[in-house]
């Protein structure tokens, strides 16, 4: 008979319209059908017992689905997490009846309706670093690396002398780098801590040489108070944090000085943390971990588009770890912020071409590129003028919209 099947991927409400639209659907059709054509999973928990085993009877009377652990059904928990499956118009159905309800479903419903909100790929947003405001949504940030150590994994020792390492600042930018980070102290595994002291004098000149002569803003990477203070007054706008506010006094700066800030998950420090690191469950602790350091930035009254997050290759992790990391990287948009990506030459990266140092930048390139389409809005990396054409590739295919490419 010819019949013909197609396949298609549908991974926003805008995106069903569209195929809707093409399909030869009347504006009232789209409007309404839309949401029908866009399937989530969400998992939720902890959930009391009793709400569980509601959520789940009112998410199957709408058609979708919904499971719970096998003790659920024989009342022998007492908080249950339910993984519920179904389209946007089932979601909004089931807020909607959650919202007469007791046991607390209605604060759930308004939780599952703002994660849902969060999810949705945003075009127009704006991270705020001090005087800047760097767009997000429609192009991929670059974040050139500058190491200031002798002892970096990567390029330790190479840009140690400060002009060395302001003449290496100026290259990375007019290679694309629409932000500069740079660093006085390594975080490689096992690297040995070193002094504010020591620390502010490898960055202090390289910083006075580079504030007002790049366009961009520069990031300093630094998990010390009195490093980011001296740093931000000096001429940086953002704090990269790479222990994920230890130091809660970070929050407090970042929220003084409207600097941006850049919260990374590791599990212990770059001395201890790939000393068999263990997980249950990767994904969801390193979700729950930067949720906690969010939240605690919050109260400290940054605001939430001053906030990055970044889930940490490499601190922390095994191979399988991080693998899995990159794989579910979508799932870290749940927490609303912008997501940072750190793979570059990272060890990851070695493990699976079995590769040195200084010949990952084709595996480099392809974590940038699928973490782009996961939803990754700033890429941190060294090899810039490769990453950013990988980015605006990855940018033309991941974010491209059929609309405005036919009004250009």
């Amino acid at each position: 008979m010819g019949l013909r099947i197609k396949v298609h991927s549908i991974s926003d409400e805008a995106q069903a319209a569209r195929l809707l639209a093409q399909h030869g659907c009347d504006r009232v059709g789209v409007e309404m059908m839309a949401p029908k054509f866009c399937h989530l999973v969400l998992e939720l928990a902890p959930v009391p017992l009793r709400a569980a085993l509601i959520i789940k009877q009112e998410m199957l009377s709408l058609g979708g689905e919904a499971a719970l652990p096998r003790k659920a059904a024989a009342l022998a928990i007492e908080e249950a997490g339910v993984l519920l499956a179904g389209t946007l118009k089932q979601y909004q159905g089931l807020v909607q009846k959650l919202q007469i309800q007791p046991f607390g479903l209605k604060e759930i419903g308004a939780e599952i309706s703002a994660a849902i909100e969060r999810i949705k790929p945003k075009r127009d947003r704006v991270w705020r670093c001090g005087q800047y405001r760097l767009p997000l949504g429609r192009k991929t940030l670059i974040m050139g690396i500058l190491n200031i150590t002798p002892d970096s994994f990567s390029d330790g020792g190479a840009y140690l002398d400060p002009a060395a390492a302001i003449e290496r600042g100026k290259e990375l930018v007019a290679q694309g780098a629409d932000i500069l980070d740079i660093g006085g102290e390594s975080t490689r595994p096992g690297a040995p801590p070193v002094s504010v002291e020591e620390e502010l004098a490898r960055l202090l000149p390289v910083l006075d040489g580079l504030a007002g002569e790049v366009a961009v803003p520069i990031s300093v990477d630094t998990t010390k108070y009195a490093v980011a203070k001296e740093c931000l007054a000096r001429g940086a706008a953002i704090i990269n944090d790479v222990s994920g506010l230890r130091d809660p006094r970070l929050a407090e700066l970042a929220a003084e000085t409207g600097a941006g800030l850049v919260v990374m998950h590791i599990k212990g420090t770059p001395q201890t943390m790939q000393i068999n690191p263990v997980y249950t469950n990767v994904v969801g602790e390193v979700i729950a971990s930067l949720r906690r350091s969010c939240q605690l930035a919050e109260e400290k009254r940054v605001l939430p588009e001053q906030i990055v997050i970044d889930p940490g290759i490499g601190f922390g992790k095994t191979r399988s770890h991080n693998l899995e990391l990159l794989q579910r990287l979508q799932e870290f948009r749940v927490l609303g912020y912008p997501i940072l990506l750190g793979t570059s030459r990272k060890s990851v990266i070695g493990q699976v071409l079995d590769l040195p140092v200084n010949e990952r930048v084709e595996g480099t390139a392809a974590t940038v590129a699928l973490g782009i389409q996961a939803g990754v809005d700033i890429v941190r990396v060294h090899d810039v003028r490769q990453m950013a054409r990988v980015a605006k590739m990855a940018d033309a295919i991941v974010r491209f919209d059929p609309d405005e490419e036919a009004e250009n």
